[in-house]
């Protein structure tokens, strides 16, 4: 659901069905793994639709009505890659810090109309996603995927990928009446992988 007509008709679904729409959880999922080398113009471009104009598309149906009740909660879901680039995700690694930076400047835009913006950073998430990039990276560097898990979780001073349900959580906290006086930030769920100080 990518277009703005698509997401049009899911806002005034959702608007008929549920009522006035206060908390939008953003997740756009990742582009293909690559690096910079292999990825042609198609590749970027698709990325690009995928991780920034869809989330500006979606933001754009929803926001404006939140400013308007004067209260709304907004999250992005990014990727640790926009506090440190990641290898063979070179799409993922500079159109990932544009949302962060998107997040930032409406968070500053609407905080005023009582809007908040924030984004969430998973690390390594025990998801389908980060399997997939496991199973490429085995694969790429000749090593078995249990080799690659390893030595993922070498890099993770908490030494586990964390579970859905803890992203879940910090999600649930930002998103809700619980972070009310949190607006403009990143919070990292990551095991404590990240090494960027800020």
């Amino acid at each position: 659901m990518r277009s703005g007509e698509a997401l049009a008709a899911w806002r005034q679904q959702t608007l008929e069905q549920l009522g006035p729409i206060e908390l939008l959880f953003a997740n756009s999922g990742g582009p293909p793994p690559g690096r910079f080398a292999g990825t042609d113009d198609a590749a970027w471009r698709e990325a690009f639709e995928l991780l920034v104009l869809g989330v500006i598309r979606l933001v754009r149906v929803v926001a404006p009505a939140m400013a308007e009740q004067g209260r709304g909660s907004i999250l992005f879901s990014t990727s640790s890659s926009v506090k440190e680039p990641i290898a063979n995700l070179a799409l993922s690694n500079v159109l990932r810090p544009a949302v962060s930076a998107l997040a930032k400047t409406l968070a500053g835009e609407y905080a005023a109309q009582g809007v908040r913006v924030n984004q969430l950073i998973p690390g390594r998430i025990a998801t389908d996603r980060v399997r997939h990039l496991d199973e490429v990276n085995s694969q790429r560097l000749s090593i078995t995927l249990d080799e690659q898990q390893k030595k993922m979780k070498a890099n993770i001073p908490l030494g586990r990928y964390g579970q859905p349900e803890e992203f879940g959580r910090a999600a649930a906290f930002l998103l809700s009446d619980a972070a009310s006086y949190i607006t403009g930030a990143t919070l990292q769920v990551d095991g404590g992988m990240i090494r960027a100080v800020m």
